[in-house]
């Protein structure tokens, strides 16, 4: 399928998978939006209306979290972003794994270069969007650790309890190691932390707990 918005069928084409395979309808009346600064919002998928509103809001950039830059929903969200003067920037992150420091830390070069007031989304606004809210938080607010991952809860419809709790579990990770060995976070980032060292006891705890409460049923 194309998304070709030069032509009748590319643009029922791309609105057809925005409101359907990307489950649009359901943003409709549902944004999961949130001001967690006075510059910046978290929201889930912008439809093209929604980012006009949210242009004359005074929104300036807005921060697609999601990659999908073949498809039909990024195809009519860069046509509304650039007619209504907000810049679009794509920063590809996970809701289901860990990420590598060149993300840590790109986030907080981008958070620190973009024009705001910016909105950052990713599909749902629950997993991707508090994972970077939450180094938003951190980085660019000042607040701690153990505060900022709080973006990462059930308000926003995040939830811990399947894989992606491992956004959870690598802020954990760092609060855990620092009670022992106090150090920033951005220092436990360069020195300590590992990705792969990190997703491998979030999956083994995970399944130990798998195994104790679901199949044993121990209490």
């Amino acid at each position: 399928m194309t998304f070709d918005l030069t032509t009748p069928q590319g643009r029922k084409n791309a609105k057809t998978d925005l409101m359907w395979r990307d489950h649009g309808f359901l943003r409709v009346w549902f944004q999961n939006q949130y001001w967690i600064s006075d510059d910046m919002v978290r929201s889930n998928q912008p439809s093209p209306d929604q980012i006009e509103n949210w242009a004359k809001q005074g929104i300036r950039t807005i921060i697609n979290l999601r990659g999908g830059l073949q498809s039909g929903f990024h195809a009519l969200e860069v046509e509304a972003c650039a007619k209504h003067g907000v810049h679009l920037e794509n920063f590809t992150v996970k809701s289901r794994d860990t990420h590598p420091s060149e993300i840590i830390f790109g986030a907080r070069d981008l958070f620190a270069r973009i024009e705001t007031p910016a909105l950052m989304h990713c599909k749902s606004g629950a997993d991707r969007a508090g994972f970077m809210a939450a180094l938003y938080m951190h980085f660019t607010k000042g607040q701690p650790i153990e505060q900022a991952m709080q973006q990462l809860s059930l308000k926003y419809l995040h939830v811990k309890a399947g894989k992606t709790g491992m956004l959870d579990f690598f802020f954990q990770s760092y609060l855990d190691f620092a009670k022992k060995k106090p150090m920033s976070f951005s220092d436990w980032v360069v020195n300590e932390y590992d990705p792969a060292a990190v997703k491998a006891e979030f999956m083994e705890n995970r399944l130990g707990n798998l195994l104790v409460d679901t199949i044993l049923r121990r209490e």
